[in-house]
């Protein structure tokens, strides 16, 4: 996280001074440097697994300054006598050819004065190997898993010499050295695998959850929304209404020519504290009585010529700006299911029920970092993104979340 602060200051360090050699003035500079670095971190340049990659770093810093453009042009008519094509033509050429190799550079030299730290695990290496793995991938090896250890005090006062922290992966182990981990924690660094993974994976593995249920348990207890999260949601809802409304008249007209009435889909699903409410979209499907629930991907062959054109960029799902208006749901949250899905995962998933501790939302955190479910699998990886949006919400969370939701709209991922 610290590499990324120090990136995230050069590149609007940067920016600014270019656009006040461009203005000469400190305001808007800053006014237009910002929306710029909105847009390039909108999508996700300065995520760790792609500021290694150069032409990951092309592609999305490309992407996101023209993003920047567009919220600029929205208040051109503000700064019609300012703006002028040197300014775009500018920070274009510049930023595109310029921020993609400083940010590998930079990468490269302050992951190489980051030391890496070797891990004595208490717990059993079979049971967690793959999200072990997982989180030295993601820590591009600057986390090392060294040994494992079912533990006696004698063996683990002989081994931890030899590593720079101690790993609990495992609370029933742990009780045999209890005594001893009090002892090492003046010299050496205890951490536990909840803490681990949830820093560096940015979710919370269904294994992970239930080998420290009871934590977790008290962890979902507290779970409370702010005021401010409802005043971001009927911000953002008034806003998305007014300025989606053409496209939502064209897509009505649409769907009333291609295959007739009714234009709005509706369909109950399950919201905050279990509670049912009506779900209002666009209908993208040609008409047709289902008798069981399906996910999305089993019904291709049923998507209208206008379905075809408005999901992949969520306008169907524009409506639901109401839905959020009346409570029903939030701008970011988990997503809304159908009501027979709900049913069968809680039964067959545990913690599934959590993600209901928070209102649904029309994008939410699974959204943007993992792509669409259609197995029970793929269900079981999505739910630990919206288990850990659950547990470690808040406000500049969600409006991350807002931001980078662009970029999946842009990638085509997420919810269907």
């Amino acid at each position: 996280m610290k590499i990324i602060r120090i990136i995230n200051f050069i590149d609007i360090f940067i920016i600014f001074i270019l656009n006040y050699f461009i203005f000469s003035s400190v305001f808007i500079s800053v006014f237009l440097s910002v929306i710029i670095w909105l847009g390039i971190y909108a999508f996700r340049v300065y995520d760790h697994e792609y500021l290694k990659d150069y032409h990951e770093q092309l592609i999305r810093v490309f992407a996101g300054v023209m993003i920047g453009f567009i919220g600029i042009l929205i208040f051109y008519p503000l700064m019609d006598k300012i703006l002028n094509r040197w300014f775009f033509i500018y920070n274009a050429l510049f930023l595109i050819t310029t921020i993609p190799i400083l940010h590998k550079i930079e990468f490269f030299l302050l992951m190489k004065n980051i030391p890496q730290k070797r891990y004595l695990v208490i717990g059993e290496k079979e049971e967690l190997k793959d999200i072990l793995n997982e989180i030295e991938r993601k820590s591009q090896g600057k986390v090392k898993f060294a040994e494992f250890l079912n533990p006696s005090p004698t063996a683990l006062k002989a081994k931890i010499k030899q590593y720079d922290a101690i790993l609990i992966a495992d609370q029933e182990l742990e009780r045999y050295v209890k005594e001893q981990l009090t002892e090492l924690k003046e010299k050496y660094e205890i951490e536990y695998l909840p803490n681990l993974a949830e820093n560096i994976l940015k979710r919370i593995p269904i294994k992970v959850a239930i080998k420290f249920k009871e934590y977790y348990e008290i962890a979902f207890q507290s779970t409370k929304e702010s005021p401010a999260k409802r005043l971001l949601d009927i911000f953002v809802s008034i806003l998305g209404l007014i300025l989606f409304s053409p496209f939502m008249l064209i897509t009505a007209i649409a769907i009333l020519i291609e295959d007739g009435r009714p234009v709005i889909f509706k369909q109950l699903r399950v919201g905050k504290d279990n509670k049912h409410f009506t779900l209002i979209k666009f209908r993208s499907m040609k008409k047709h009585i289902e008798s069981k629930a399906k996910f999305a991907d089993q019904e291709q062959n049923r998507i209208l010529k206008i379905g075809k054109l408005i999901r992949p960029v969520r306008i169907d799902e524009s409506l639901q700006f109401i839905n959020i208006l009346k409570g029903d749901m939030s701008i970011v949250g988990p997503r809304p299911e159908q009501i027979p899905f709900v049913r069968q995962f809680e039964k067959e998933i545990e913690f599934y029920s959590q993600r209901h501790n928070v209102k649904p939302g029309l994008t939410g955190w699974a959204q943007i970092m993992y792509k669409y479910a259609s197995d029970l699998n793929e269900v079981k990886k999505k739910l630990s993104y919206d288990l850990w949006y659950v547990k470690n919400r808040n406000i500049f969370l969600d409006l991350k979340i807002i931001l980078q939701t662009l970029e999946v709209i842009f990638w085509k991922r997420g919810a269907k």
